[in-house]
């Protein structure tokens, strides 16, 4: 096989565990819930719109949004709930936008319908924030060059591969995510690591994911031997 360009800088592979805590905070009307949006920490929006990613393994064709949830069936209110379960929460970059946008939606639905902030959850059916709490660890994994990628990408966690394509990206406000980010500076890939920033992680299991990266880099990885021979 032949040699395969060396990363200027390796990539490490990093994982996560995640725990979810309760913030002790609480809503019983829109205009709670409203007020703790705004002031609530990003990883209060981050779980209660991305808890299903964190499954792994099954997605439903729209995503749970535990606030659309809540509205529509606690408080009854089917029409702000739509609204915000319309919400294409993979096409916000960052979470800030991403919580600015619920915000707006339920501000625009309450200028319409100011008696909508007068609906009142029954006891025990508030809304309860609770915040994703992650702590990053160092792998003893790392790659300095496509191939060592690729072998790397069979055999860590999935909490791995989350950690790098979603958790990066969206909670440490990347313009990409972590491994299209290392193959265009270090490597110099740029085609590469455009295919992969395309991608829609959020159609695919974790699983599927990983198998789909690993596709595309053993691609690369045979087109730059045949080139050589």
């Amino acid at each position: 096989m032949d040699a395969l360009m060396r990363a200027a800088d390796p990539f490490r592979f990093y994982t996560r565990m995640n725990l979810a805590e309760l913030t002790g905070l609480s809503a019983s009307s829109v205009k709670d819930l409203l007020g703790l949006i705004k002031s609530v920490p990003g990883s209060c929006i981050y779980h209660h719109t991305h808890r299903f990613l964190q499954q792994h393994q099954h997605l439903s064709p729209e995503p749970p949004n535990d606030f659309a949830y809540w509205i529509a069936n606690s408080l009854g209110d089917s029409e702000l709930g739509e609204r915000l379960a319309s919400i294409d929460i993979i096409q916000y970059s960052t979470i800030r936008a991403l919580r600015t946008e619920i915000a707006a939606t339920i501000e625009r639905h309450l200028a319409r319908d100011p008696l909508a902030q007068e609906r009142i959850a029954r006891a025990g059916e508030e809304f309860h924030f609770i915040k994703s709490v992650s702590f990053v660890l160092p792998t003893e994994h790392v790659a300095n060059d496509l191939r060592e990628f690729a072998d790397i990408l069979k055999k860590i966690t999935i909490d791995s591969i989350y950690y790098h394509v979603f958790e990066a990206r969206l909670r440490l406000e990347r313009a990409t995510n972590d491994f299209s980010l290392w193959i265009e500076s270090s490597l110099g890939e740029q085609a590469l690591a455009r295919e992969i920033t395309r991608l829609d992680p959020y159609t695919r299991t974790l699983d599927n994911l990983r198998m789909t990266l690993i596709h595309i880099v053993e691609r690369r990885i045979s087109e730059d031997n045949g080139a050589h021979r």
